[in-house]
């Protein structure tokens, strides 16, 4: 399958969705992206320009009123908006693609027909609410409960650092189902609108970097939901279903990755070759050039690996998809880093001021390797995974 990946044979309209994603970014969120890091507001006017070059609809199947693309075209878009803006790239995918996943993937066909055409349209934005206050990497601690009450839930319990958190106006909730039973098999999910009783939020948090994606606690007190919402009807199916979300928006992290990488090269390549020292630009010094070099390297090694775990999840449904998401998201994540220090650097003095893009695009880096799931986390995955085939290797 490996040609078919490096080949990437879009359709003409992928194509132009992909440039078009390019052009809103260029006309409409660099000028922004410096005083909304700023101000950590929200940018709605940017995401009704992607609502309105139909980027939403473009990450979803022509069967939830999407426009049907080839699955890694909506990588592409992800990792475009990545390169301009980290912060606003995760608004966007966090509603498309995280909140989206549990119901796409275990949602009944009526909770598909509900929610995800509302998602699809950019009409509603959507959140992930698994991590809490001492459940982050560890998901057995897990305290929040839903309670079965005739035909409704009551949900209490505390999320945190939940994206979209408060703008969001639908929560993918991860709860117990079976008080006291591993929650290994006592886990479920439940969709829960904003506005239902009992649901309220944190403060904002004051964060390094994605300053305009807003992270708050979700806090459910005594929050009823119908029996209907809870995901694919059947309790206790929500641990496989985490898992199964998990290694396929692992693949969007390790799209956002490659972006940000992408941007600052390429911030860091513009103003090598604008800047003089020495009677000549920055870029002729060998040591630049090698420094560059290196960078476009992690890039593009990042980029295939990426693309390969995501031929692997979205097309293939693949036995290694977990183990190859885990890697892809490693590794972009760590380039990302590398590759925006590095740009920082080739910036020289002016790298450490706000006014440089490159400055941004560290401070939104940090995080890929943090959230969902810990780089040190995922390796230990991997590893498990190695340990496992080592029997078989000649």
């Amino acid at each position: 399958m490996l040609p078919e990946i490096l080949d990437l044979p879009l359709t003409k309209e992928e194509r132009e969705i992909v440039g078009r994603a390019h052009e809103v970014c260029r006309e409409f969120v660099v000028p922004r992206r410096a005083e909304l890091d700023e101000s950590c507001e929200f940018p709605e006017d940017i995401m009704a320009q992607f609502r309105d070059a139909g980027l939403f609809r473009a990450m979803f199947p022509a069967e939830f009123d999407g426009l049907g693309f080839h699955p890694l075209t909506p990588m592409l878009i992800a990792e475009s908006i990545a390169e301009y803006c980290l912060a606003t790239a995760t608004i966007f995918g966090a509603s498309t693609t995280l909140a989206a996943l549990p119901i796409r993937l275990g949602g009944t066909d009526e909770q598909k027909r509900k929610y995800l055409p509302r998602l699809a349209s950019g009409e509603w934005f959507g959140s992930f609410a698994v991590t809490e206050p001492d459940a982050g990497s560890d998901i057995t601690s897990i305290a929040t409960t839903a309670v079965k009450r005739g035909d409704r839930y009551v949900l209490n319990g505390m999320k945190k650092w939940i994206t979209n958190a408060g703008r969001s106006d639908l929560y993918c909730v991860f709860a117990i189902t079976a008080p006291g039973q591993d929650p290994r098999s006592a886990l479920s999910c439940f969709i829960v609108e904003k506005g239902t009783p009992g649901l309220s939020f944190g403060k904002l948090e004051n964060k390094l970097g994605l300053r305009c994606t807003p992270n708050r606690p979700v806090i459910l007190e005594n929050v009823e939901v119908p029996e209907e919402n809870l995901v694919g009807l059947k309790p206790n199916k929500g641990f496989n279903l985490l898992f199964e979300t998990l290694t396929r928006s692992r693949v969007g992290v390790a799209t956002f990755g490659v972006g940000v990488a992408t941007g600052a090269y390429k911030e860091a390549a513009k103003y090598t070759r604008r800047r003089k020292q020495f009677g000549k630009r920055v870029i002729e010094f060998q040591v630049v050039q090698h420094m560059l070099a290196d960078m476009l390297m992690k890039i593009e090694t990042a980029r295939m690996l990426t693309y390969k775990a995501g031929w692997y999840a979205h097309v293939l449904a693949h036995k290694e998809a977990s183990k190859f998401s885990a890697m892809a998201k490693c590794y972009a994540s760590e380039i990302a880093m590398q590759v925006t220090t590095d740009a920082l650097q080739l910036h020289g003095g002016y790298g450490f001021v706000k006014d440089c893009p490159a400055e941004k695009m560290f401070r939104d880096a940090k995080i890929l390797a943090i959230y969902e799931g810990t780089n040190q986390m995922l390796k230990n995955d991997i590893a498990m995974s190695i340990v496992q085939e080592a029997a078989r290797f000649q």
